[in-house]
């Protein structure tokens, strides 16, 4: 008797959600417009997709031929491995000091606990973008235009780099941060400094050491750049054999770079590791 009460029930129409259709077409229009945008940006450029294809089998060609063999007693000399040594140099004070600096900085630019929102916050946010949207190249330039060629500028440029670089990953940790230990130092009337030290600190000390070791891998990687451009250290021979057309030198040079970017890659990926079971 209740089963056929039951059936004897009209079902109720299907609604369809008021939200799921309209997002798909969101979802749809958006990558429409990218794939629209990207191709009109291959054909404004001019882009000849048949013509990259065909640069590959051209390069292998001219790296055959020109740059190899590699000039490895080149790379053996005393005085170009003394150069790696300074490359190695410049990119540890640079990562340290730019770490340093960037902790304060993003103090001051984590919009949560910043001291005050109306003054160190933008201050903190505008020193912190102006340091990251100038690449490490225009900052070596203008330094070496103040200060000459040699390790002083790349130094220089590669701290800069690297505030503006953990700054930004500093702010971000900073922000995800559980408020509320803050709140209760702060309830007690803790100073701004001892709610960093015992109430921020703790949370972020595992991951701020990750980010400082990354740090340091990406300015090891600029040193050779900065190098380039008169930071000193192994990218002045890099220049100075590619405006010389010594191809085979500069193929020893770029071997030398990939090696010691990938043991930096092995060191600071073990280090990562040995970190991340601290937590």
């Amino acid at each position: 008797m209740a089963l056929a009460s039951l059936q004897s029930i009209p079902a109720a129409p299907r609604r369809w959600s008021r939200y799921r259709h309209p997002q798909s077409t969101i979802r749809f229009a958006v990558l429409l417009a990218v794939l629209t945008f990207l191709a009109w940006s291959v054909a404004f450029l001019n882009v000849d997709l048949l013509r990259i294809l065909g640069a590959f089998p051209r390069l292998a060609e001219i790296l055959a031929t020109r740059y190899f063999p590699p000039d490895l007693n080149y790379v053996s000399d005393a005085d170009f491995i003394r150069s790696v040594i300074r490359t190695l140099e410049m990119s540890l004070l640079g990562g340290f000091f730019g770490v340093v600096f960037s902790i304060p900085l993003a103090w001051l630019a984590a919009r949560n606990i910043t001291f005050s929102r109306r003054i160190a916050y933008p201050l903190g946010r505008f020193a912190i973008m102006g340091s990251r949207s100038i690449h490490e190249t225009i900052w070596t330039i203008l330094f070496v235009t103040v200060l000459g060629f040699g390790m002083l500028a790349g130094t220089l440029a590669l701290t800069v780099f690297c505030i503006g670089f953990a700054g930004k990953l500093f702010s971000d940790e900073l922000e995800a941060i559980d408020m509320g230990p803050v709140d209760a130092m702060r309830s007690v009337g803790a100073s701004p400094l001892q709610v960093f030290q015992y109430a921020v600190l703790p949370q972020v000390r595992v991951a701020f050491t990750g980010i400082a070791i990354y740090t340091w891998d990406v300015a090891f990687r600029a040193a050779t750049v900065v190098g380039f451009f008169g930071g000193g250290g192994m990218g002045w021979y890099l220049k100075r054999t590619t405006q010389q057309l010594e191809s085979t030198r500069v193929a020893a040079i770029l071997l030398v770079i990939i090696a010691l970017v990938l043991i930096a890659e092995i060191g600071s990926g073990w280090l990562r590791r040995r970190i991340s079971r601290m937590r």
